[in-house]
């Protein structure tokens, strides 16, 4: 195994077990699911302005409706097509839909618009950064004909807000920049006062105190300290936030602090960057049929 002589240093998490208590309520959330409610605003659902003779000119807010519906049920443009027309049918609606080629034509040059993100309070933000490969359209040339070449890669830092689960900030750097290098811009985009900071043990360094400081006062940071880490000088009249997470792994344990202090919350991250990573693979896949992971090369595999 790798690593081996780290074995008696890592700390073990035994694997988790759920029992459901309550089967009433876990049944009324799994048909919750698949409950579907769709509402449109009086700006998405507008007329769309004409000139004798000419064509339909659609808003945005429109036509990234249209590709909203399409995104979320997962078809083709001429099935959303169909599907945002039978929606205002059901509406009782008399307008023309967009047809699959302005959706084709429109979604390339269009600008989304930012969500909104209303917040009641102070945020509480998890942070983590993900690896990004660059491929081309050629790269299923290197896998047939076996040619190597330097992979190309990028890293992705994001900012997700544990209440909604929404990306509220992202940077994209090259593989070479430092995790705690790019919090700094992370929350320069961020205008609303923090409540915490989770993130993991990459950022266990001072300018990560120094910069959540500068932005809010009271914001909590909740890093794990290395576990060679030691107290500052000041530990014993002036304690920093550090001091306290070394003083409660050394009472409570690793994963008593994990409990208490709510480092738990960072799944949150890992599992919205696993998601943008299956997205970002998915329509690689489909935008290059014949790349690596595309359909034409699994039937390939397969056959």
């Amino acid at each position: 195994m790798p690593h081996k002589h780290n074995a008696n240093r890592r700390h073990r998490i035994p694997r988790s077990r759920y029992k459901v208590t309550n089967w009433k309520a876990y049944e009324a959330g799994l048909r919750q699911r698949c409950s579907l409610t769709i509402w449109f605003t009086e700006e998405a659902v507008a007329a769309p302005r004409t000139t004798p003779g000419g064509q339909a000119r659609y808003s945005d807010l429109a036509i990234e409706t249209s590709l909203i519906l399409r995104t979320v049920f997962h078809q083709p443009l001429r099935q959303a097509e169909g599907l945002v027309d039978s929606l205002l049918e059901l509406m009782g609606l008399d307008l023309p839909v967009p047809d699959h080629s302005t959706l084709s034509r429109r979604s390339r040059t269009l600008t989304m618009a930012p969500q909104a993100c209303i917040a009641s309070g102070p945020v509480h933000l998890l942070v983590d950064s993900t690896g990004v490969k660059l491929s081309g359209p050629g790269g299923w040339l290197v896998e047939k004909h076996g040619t190597q070449r330097r992979r190309a890669w990028r890293k992705l830092h994001l900012a997700v807000d544990t209440r909604t689960g929404t990306i509220v900030a992202s940077t994209l750097t090259g593989k070479e920049i430092d995790d705690a290098a790019e919090l700094g811009p992370l929350l320069d985009q961020i205008e609303v006062p923090l409540a915490a900071v989770v993130a993991d043990g990459a950022y266990d360094q001072d300018r990560v105190y120094d910069d959540v400081a500068g932005h809010s006062v009271e914001a909590a940071v909740v890093v794990p300290p290395r576990s060679t880490a030691v107290l500052s000088p000041s530990a014993e009249t002036d304690p920093t936030q550090r001091d306290c997470h070394i003083e409660a792994i050394a009472e409570q344990g690793r994963m008593g602090w994990q409990k208490t202090s709510g480092y738990n919350a960072r799944a949150g991250a890992e599992g919205c960057d696993e998601l943008m990573q299956a997205h970002h693979r998915r329509h690689l896949a489909l935008a290059h049929p014949h790349g690596p992971g595309g359909r034409n090369q699994d039937r390939r595999h397969r056959s």
